[in-house]
């Protein structure tokens, strides 16, 4: 008896050609959602065709016959946004900006819209999620008001490409494509299908015309971008728009760039007049005052920038069998990795101590370089020793508690030393506890130019000082005034790479 032929699967996908016996919301093998249709239907691939003869305009020429002049960048009126781009909008350009709700997203796009329309160009704003008296309403607090910069509330793709016709605009704004919906492609507005048609059609109208098109896409629980992953392979740049609601702080950030570089990052700052641009802002997250023990800077790096960013340290004595380790702006693991280090390489004894870290601003901090200046803030607020203002720290630790180098260490030095930053400590000084030497942070160590009460050895009730200490002048004075220690700049600080000595900063020519 012959055996039976097995029947052919009557679902595949679409996109990565798998097969199953019943139909499935998301594709087993590619995890796409939507993309499994029935074997019958016609899923877009052509078995046979026939070659057509391009046109003379459409003909392939060698590639040095091309100039960069046929898509010269323009800028967009907003210095931060146009260096994340790369020096511009490019003609022809898809361009998608992702974030989550409430960021500032319209806010940012109605501005570049603002600024373009300004500039003589005629802008198109397509809003399909606001109605236009709402976005009249945020133009006229942002002050984006422009004769030249025409707005649209729609969320038929037909219309749009209607209003597209009419206007005949230089620059395309769509806010957002999960809110356009076509007609010839089946689905609510937001399903995968209709993502692609209507992002499909968007950059092909952009690369006929020669129109830049930027479009808004909105991001899902865990902060990806929504709909289907060719959305992120058709556009030419993805920009991501971050920020903390709790902080007016926003940056931009470039993770796809067909035309400049992916490590450039924009500063923007949220006021209650809309969104401006904050070209320098290292003063965003620098304390103000006098050296205060638990206090370092370090200089780290948002892309290309270098930010001089400020960390703070609070370490107070606990009776709770688990001291509490609370962290704002940097990693958890890394802070207990540190703690680790002190406690075992630096005999700082943690472990019966709640320990507090956080930076100033906002700022977050995910980068290994920023290891020394949190062990030195630790340390500072452990043994109740200022560091001076004119230092600065950055290096990775290992566990082993030698300091490592960091990148770009040229740009961060020189940033450090544009802000004042004269005494560097970074890999030159080689081992953790040489640094806390040399700053005077050890507990068996005085202070830097003070004789500051510190904790010695592992047992609470050994005296605080040595008594030979008692009559220094420091130590009267402190007796006299308040319980803060007195904490005193070095008198001499060498510029260039270098750590704390007992006189100031000393050079490390050999780094």
């Amino acid at each position: 008896m012959a055996s039976r032929r097995p029947a052919p699967a009557p679902y595949r996908c679409t996109e990565c050609g798998w097969t199953t016996s019943k139909w499935a919301g998301r594709c087993g093998e590619c995890q796409q959602w939507g993309t499994v249709v029935e074997a019958a239907a016609q899923t877009g691939v052509l078995r046979n065709f026939s070659p057509v003869a391009p046109s003379a305009a459409r003909a392939a020429r060698p590639i040095t016959e091309f100039t960069t002049a046929e898509s010269p960048r323009r800028p967009s009126g907003v210095a931060e946004f146009d260096r994340v781009l790369g020096g511009g909008i490019v003609p022809g350009a898809a361009i998608l900006l992702s974030g989550e709700p409430g960021v500032g997203k319209s806010t940012l796009l109605l501005e570049v819209a603002a600024q373009a329309a300004r500039d003589g160009n005629r802008v198109l704003y397509v809003s399909a999620e606001e109605s236009t008296a709402q976005v009249r309403l945020r133009a006229e607090r942002t002050g984006a008001l422009h004769d030249e910069l025409y707005l649209a509330s729609e969320t038929d793709l037909a219309t749009l490409i209607g209003h597209v016709d009419e206007v005949k605009p230089s620059l395309l704004i769509v806010d957002s494509v999960q809110t356009v919906s076509s007609s010839l492609s089946e689905g609510l507005a937001g399903h995968p299908s209709q993502v692609r048609e209507v992002a499909a059609t968007l950059i092909r109208i952009a690369k006929e015309r020669g129109l830049p098109v930027l479009i808004v896409g909105h991001v899902t629980k865990d902060g990806s971008i929504a709909g289907p992953r060719l959305l992120e392979h058709l556009v030419d740049v993805v920009c991501h728009f971050e920020g903390d609601r709790q902080t007016s702080l926003r940056f931009v950030r470039a993770l796809k760039n067909r035309f400049g570089p992916t490590d450039e990052v924009g500063c923007f700052e949220m006021t209650g007049d809309g969104i401006s641009e904050v070209p320098d802002p290292s003063g965003l997250f620098l304390g103000k005052g006098a050296p205060v023990s638990g206090t370092c800077v370090t200089v780290a790096l948002e892309g290309r920038r270098a930010l001089p960013v400020e960390i703070q340290a609070l370490v107070i004595p606990t009776s709770a069998p688990n001291p509490r380790r609370v962290v704002n702006g940097v990693e958890s693991s890394r802070v207990a990795m540190i703690l680790a280090v002190l406690e075992r390489r630096a005999r700082l004894k943690l472990s019966e101590r709640d320990v507090y870290v956080s930076t100033v601003g906002g700022v977050k901090l995910t980068e290994p370089g920023a290891d020394l200046a949190i062990a030195l803030a630790i340390s500072s607020a452990a043994t109740d020793r200022a560091i001076p203002h004119q230092v600065a720290a950055f290096g990775e630790l290992s566990l082993t508690g030698e300091i490592r180098p960091v990148a770009q260490l040229a740009q961060r030095r020189t940033e450090a030393g544009r802000l004042g930053y004269t005494g560097l400590i970074d890999a030159g000084v080689q081992d953790l506890t040489s640094a806390l030497e040399r700053l005077r942070l050890l507990p068996d160590s005085g202070g830097p130019g003070e004789d500051a009460p510190v904790e010695r050895g592992a047992s609470r009730g050994r005296r605080e000082q040595p008594a030979n200490r008692a009559s220094s002048p420091a130590r009267r004075e402190q007796s006299a005034g308040p319980s803060r220690p007195a904490a005193r700049v070095p008198d001499r600080i060498a510029a260039g790479s270098g750590m704390a000595a007992d006189d100031g900063i000393s050079e490390h020519p050999g780094f």
